[in-house]
């Protein structure tokens, strides 16, 4: 992970959901325990952005080695934060900031004027994206900014006021390459729901272009549990995968006239495939830990090699059930001395619940086994 040892690190700035302030904080200070890094956490319910506050400027660089962004479930962003400036003056905020931001001793591929994702930080988005054309002027004529160096990392200035900025720095591999952890996805024309955004979310997030073209192409096979009316299934569509919809809703017609869908009318839990595929996909309203379940089955019997799923939490305690949850999948997998990999993410376009990715670990997506199994019928009915 590129990185700037000499930057001393006094704080971590994780940007999330608002409401999920407090299942933020738990996630954080967790970690930093595990990690015997002294502090205290700073959240303010609603406030959209939580704070660890070090003790020991000494633990820096073990903190900007040790906290993983692919690790954090709750955090859309994590920033290494180094100083908070208070009262800046109105009428020229720049002689304030740029002695900060010199001070850092490096210069930055990006600059990113933040604020939090909440109603009331809106209306700082003008003064944020107006404020940002003079600065990035300065730091450049002051070779703090060389937007061509990929490798070097971001600055961020997150304004909780006008006048009450945090300054920091993430660093590429180590955090979100979207302003304020946000990626911006347009819904595609035509789809079936707006679910099909977070599946698209998910892709991006964690399958590499490289990766995306190896697991997803033309003739492999997917099975979506909980698929009507089919947003999930059109981004697996999309990529030319064959799918079977497992649902007793309705599906899309113009999904099943692509030939590449089988609309199965069953129950997602009690369905079985005829043979393994390659994905599972799955974003049924049910409890969180009977998901996990099916999941953990899935993948110990091998009916799929990867597999994306939600998991909807409950309103209280909800990061305590995310654990329980974690713990049936792994305790599933290591009774049976199988390999797989799992992440959680609470995407930007979930809302209450969670969504993840398992995989089992060297496994390789199944082709299928004809072309175009563009059938609607009755599971019950076929298979007896």
């Amino acid at each position: 992970m590129p990185r700037t040892p000499h930057i001393g690190c006094t704080l971590l700035l994780l940007y999330c959901r608002a409401g999920f302030e407090a299942e933020c904080a738990k996630e954080i200070a967790a970690v930093c325990g595990a990690l015997e890094i002294g502090g205290f956490v700073r959240s303010k319910p609603g406030a959209g952005f939580v704070e660890f506050v070090v003790h020991d400027p000494a633990d820096s660089v073990r903190l900007v080695d040790g906290v993983r962004y692919d690790r954090l479930v709750f955090a859309r962003q994590l920033v290494f934060g180094v100083t908070t400036l208070r009262d800046l003056p109105s009428a020229d905020r720049l002689v304030a900031l740029m002695p900060a931001i010199a001070a850092l001793g490096t210069s930055f591929s990006a600059l990113l004027l933040e604020t939090a994702d909440t109603n009331e930080a809106k209306e700082l988005a003008a003064f944020c994206r107006k404020f940002r054309v003079p600065l990035a002027a300065a730091m450049s004529r002051s070779a703090l900014l060389d937007e061509g160096q990929s490798g070097l990392p971001r600055l961020h200035l997150f304004f909780v006021t006008s006048a009450i900025v945090t300054i920091g720095v993430s660093f590429p591999g180590n955090s979100s390459p979207w302003p304020m952890g946000i990626p911006r996805l347009r819904l595609p024309p035509r789809a079936p729901s707006r679910s099909t955004l977070k599946l698209a979310e998910a892709l991006q997030l964690w399958l590499t272009p490289d990766a995306e073209a190896a697991l997803l192409h033309e003739g492999v096979t997917a099975v979506d549990l909980g698929a009507a009316p089919g947003g999930w299934t059109s981004q697996l569509v999309r990529r030319g995968v064959q799918v079977t919809a497992v649902d007793n809703g309705p599906m899309d017609k113009a999904l099943l006239d692509t030939g590449l869908v089988e609309h199965v009318r069953a129950d997602g839990f009690g369905y079985r495939p005829r043979f393994p595929v390659g994905w599972m996909v799955c974003d049924i309203v049910e409890q969180p830990k009977r998901v996990a379940a099916l999941v953990a089955e899935w993948l110990a019997n091998g009916w799929c090699t990867h597999c994306i799923f939600n998991l909807k939490l409950p309103m209280k305690k909800r990061f305590d059930e995310l654990e329980h949850c974690r713990r049936l999948l792994l305790d599933r997998w290591r009774a049976e001395d199988i390999r797989c990999e799992l992440r959680f993410k609470h995407l930007y376009h979930d809302r209450e619940e969670i969504t993840a990715y398992a995989f089992r670990e060297g496994a390789q997506p199944r082709r299928a086994a004809r072309k175009n199994p563009a059938r609607r019928h009755d599971q019950g009915r076929n298979r007896q």
